[in-house]
């Protein structure tokens, strides 16, 4: 089978005098996998993430928060630390999560219905699920 290609085996190898050679990259680009449905999998791991439903307060668990963000707002010249969970909602689909940040509360903008902390975190007042800290000892 070697002896009918004896004529043309140790001719160079040709390129074109016109075209540029083509990178080894781009080369074995042509090679690699096509992707018929691009983002199809990111849209599968997007629909399978769970998200938590925002649990409604009672009155009496609003009124609880609203005599601790009361103490909090008493004592803001001491830079009171405290943990505040809320619920965030999510950006692309229904639901949310619950997160919890712990720090120094800055400020409680009544007008804006809003708890700001020293490190520049916004938490929606309507969003609080639960605050706890050393000034609430006689409550809790």
């Amino acid at each position: 089978m070697i002896d009918q290609y004896n004529d043309i085996i140790d001719l160079p190898h040709h390129q074109s005098a016109t075209r540029p050679h083509m990178t080894l990259h781009d080369r074995a680009a042509q090679f690699s996998p096509f992707a018929a449905l691009t983002g199809y999998d990111d849209a599968v791991k997007e629909t399978a993430r769970l998200t938590d439903n925002k649990e409604e307060l009672d009155e009496y668990r609003k009124e609880e928060l609203n005599e601790r963000l009361s103490m909090i707002y008493d004592t803001l010249d001491e830079q009171p630390e405290a943990s505040v969970t809320y619920f965030l909602p999510d950006k692309k689909k229904s639901g949310g999560a619950y997160v919890t940040v712990t720090g120094s509360v800055k400020k409680i903008d009544e007008y804006e219905h809003l708890v700001i902390m020293r490190d520049g975190t916004k938490i929606p007042i309507d969003d609080i699920y639960e605050i706890s800290s050393v000034i609430f000892g006689a409550i809790e």
